[in-house]
């Protein structure tokens, strides 16, 4: 007789069943656990991505802020990226012998002329005089940009450049006495307020910040669209973007 259909086969098959309903049961929850935990998981990986969406949006990526001031040829393709040292003599004459030609250059659209500011004479012989003028300089930017390249002229001019050793540019007081040659700072006293107050220390910190991210070991250092030139080598490169390094204007056509 068979046992198919005998007590212990039906509890054997009862138990059976239960067991694969157990199994199926399991199998269901792995499944419900596994397709939340990818959703969380997508979520996240959306909810990065547009946090570094935000972040290159508001100038925040990983490559780091740049504070170069851009005064003339926003437009232009090429770019001619300057870094000086405010208290630094061989900069001062480097503006006096090629700042007119490169800012007409860059006002011509000749190119773009971005103006970084560091403080190494200030770092490697003490004092602040570096980085107040370069403070004073964002004042002046606040003013216009106009302002802020008559100014730079001024602080580096013979007249009022002083020795490296010399810290005035330390002095509030003597940088407003250099800004009285420029005349959209002369008697402004919203310039005057904002040198002597701390209103634009942390514009200076960020701009030498930014100065010191580019391993400059030297100034002045040029670079003509990311690669460095030698200060002898810039009339020649100038004079090849059709800048006239005479007289600073448009190169006469012949």
């Amino acid at each position: 007789m068979s046992k198919r259909n005998s007590p212990e086969a039906k509890r054997a098959a009862r138990e059976r069943l239960r067991v694969e309903r157990e199994k199926q049961a399991k199998k269901e929850r792995t499944r419900r656990q596994l397709l939340v935990a990818l959703t969380v998981v997508g979520v996240l990986v959306v909810v990065a991505g547009i946090g570094v969406a935000v972040a290159k949006l508001n100038g925040k990526d990983s490559s780091g802020d740049d504070m170069a001031v851009t005064t003339g040829g926003a437009k232009a393709e090429k770019t001619i990226d300057v870094y000086e040292d405010l208290r630094c003599p061989a900069c001062a004459s480097f503006e006096q012998a090629m700042g007119e030609q490169l800012q007409k250059g860059a006002d011509d659209g000749k190119f773009k002329l971005r103006v970084h500011l560091g403080s190494i004479i200030d770092d490697n012989m003490g004092g602040k005089g570096s980085k107040n003028a370069a403070r004073a300089l964002g004042a002046a930017k606040a003013v216009s940009m106009d302002a802020f390249v008559d100014y730079k002229h001024q602080l580096y001019s013979k007249k009022w450049h002083p020795e490296e050793q010399d810290d005035k540019f330390a002095d509030n007081a003597y940088l407003l006495k250099v800004s009285d040659e420029v005349p959209a700072l002369k008697d402004n006293k919203k310039f005057e307020k904002a040198v002597e107050s701390k209103k634009y220390n942390k514009w200076a910190k960020d701009m030498i910040a930014s100065f010191n991210g580019a391993e400059i070991q030297g100034t002045p250092t040029v670079k003509i669209d990311g690669e460095q030139v030698q200060p002898q080598d810039l009339p020649g490169k100038l004079k090849d973007m059709g800048v006239d390094v005479k007289t600073g204007g448009k190169e006469e056509k012949k």
